[in-house]
């Protein structure tokens, strides 16, 4: 817990949790660094609502009009549950990064409000990715897609907790980076990502093999945004929203991924 402050409780950093990642309305009791830390380490329980919504949504409409529409879907809803905050974050860092620019420049690159080239492609390469994986999982069955679409956003969550580990810096003063980054201990990381991974292996014995797919998603789509953040602290000196934002599509591309070669 973040010196000086007084410990918050796990219920009033689930309110902050779910008011700063999510469109849920939520009286956000308090905004201070233990709150943050609080909802860092259980942004997995976060990612597990609003990837149950997508993968509600997403496999009814597989279910009646095919794999491909229950994708998009998914993909569409996990958008709007958060406001694009995540694929705006990746679209910046893809800008910041393919900028070339020096840290305090490529800092300024990504607080400007339109869209570079860099950002489009990501966004554009990303968002394909997705779908497809999604629309081959609710090939192979409604259920399958539907588990997919849960883990990804889990893994999406669980990458939050580990880039506001206590050894990263932020970046710059001010914003919602400054807010959380260093919150979380690796204990926390650890047991949070633990626990939403056996959560998924419990469901995954629904489909049986999924039991075993379904955290070895996670853990490799977690190895792919920890990439990710090392390149950012190694260029920007530290993360930022946008950094975190980057990290859970990337967690949650990567999951995707594993799921797909792993089925």
């Amino acid at each position: 817990m973040p010196e000086g402050l007084e410990r918050a409780s796990w219920g009033e950093g689930l309110r902050f949790g779910f008011g700063t990642l999510s469109v849920v309305r939520v009286r956000v009791e308090r905004w201070d660094r233990a709150a943050a830390a609080r909802a860092m380490t259980a942004a997995p329980v976060v990612g597990l609502a609003l990837g149950s919504a997508a993968a509600g949504a997403g496999a009814l409409v597989a279910w009646r009009a095919g794999g491909p529409l229950g994708a998009v879907t998914a993909v569409a809803v996990l958008a709007a549950l958060t406001r694009g905050l995540h694929l705006d974050g990746l679209a910046d860092v893809a800008d910041g990064l393919g900028s070339g620019k020096p840290a305090e420049d490529a800092l300024r690159i990504m607080k400007q409000s339109d869209i570079g080239p860099f950002g489009v492609l990501t966004l554009v390469l990303v968002l394909l990715a997705q779908v497809a994986a999604v629309a081959g999982q609710f090939g192979h069955s409604t259920l399958r897609g539907a588990l997919a679409v849960l883990a990804s956003a889990t893994a999406a969550r669980c990458a939050l907790a580990w880039g506001c580990l206590r050894s990263v810096p932020a970046a710059r003063p001010g914003g919602l980076g400054a807010m959380v980054a260093g919150t979380v201990t690796p204990l926390g990381a650890i047991v949070g990502t633990a626990a939403a991974a056996l959560g998924l292996a419990a469901l995954g014995l629904l489909d049986g093999w999924s039991a075993l797919r379904l955290p070895a998603s996670v853990v490799l789509g977690l190895g792919c945004a920890r990439l990710l953040l090392g390149r950012c602290v190694r260029r920007f000196d530290g993360i930022t929203g946008d950094v975190l934002g980057a990290m859970a599509e990337t967690a949650a591309t990567g999951a995707l991924f594993a799921l797909a070669l792993l089925s």
